[in-house]
């Protein structure tokens, strides 16, 4: 899993509440277990109208958002089923970030186990960071998971805080077998005790 450090990136407003993973990923993309391939899939039905071409209006599909890292959603992000695909389908577009003022539970893990950060803030710092979004190219925001603080286009500080341990992680670009890994010298010397002291088993 990719490190997560510091991202400096155009984030993306997506004005929505109760975005569920259905939204984020509809049930037609989950027939593979791959975390690759799936942004095709992301957001499919609102990126892409009937005939498969794209609706301009989806803000993914605008010029300017197309290579956003951050997307700032409304509350409750992540609501529905507990499918994983739906931050593989994220991180497979290219979004590292989200910043919403809530989110569903099972997302909200499932994100740390991917490397994306979930931000959660107040409602009045996610308009202000909305409005930032809602700049186009110009909306840029760095995001700092060792400080944890999101820093404006002009500057403004938001501040936000992460489970410790979860931070570590990131941090560390460590996953459920990153964090088994850290512990490989210890296991394999409790195993070869295992196998001295008990020869039979």
């Amino acid at each position: 899993m990719d490190k997560f450090t510091k991202l400096t990136g155009v984030a993306a407003p997506l004005p929505i509440v109760n975005v569920d993973t259905d939204m984020i990923i509809p049930k037609d993309y989950l027939k593979t277990i791959k975390r690759t391939g799936l942004s095709k899939g992301l957001f499919a039905e609102m990126r892409f109208n009937e005939d498969g071409s794209e609706n301009p209006d989806f803000v993914l599909n605008k010029p300017a958002y197309r290579n956003a890292q951050i997307l700032v959603a409304g509350d409750n992000f992540g609501c529905g089923s507990s499918r994983e695909h739906a931050p593989w389908a994220l991180l497979d577009f290219g979004i590292r970030c989200v910043i919403s003022t809530s989110f569903a539970d099972i997302f909200y893990n499932n994100c740390f186990k991917n490397g994306i950060l979930p931000v959660i803030v107040s409602q009045q710092d996610l308009e202000m960071l909305m409005d930032d979004a809602a700049r186009g190219a110009n909306a840029t925001l760095t995001v700092d998971l060792e400080e944890q603080e999101i820093r404006g286009p002009d500057g403004g500080v938001i501040k936000f805080s992460i489970d410790e341990f979860r931070r570590h992680c990131l941090l560390n670009g460590l996953d459920d077998i990153g964090l088994t890994l850290e512990k490989a010298s210890a296991i394999d010397s409790f195993e070869k005790k295992t196998a001295e002291s008990r020869p039979w088993a």
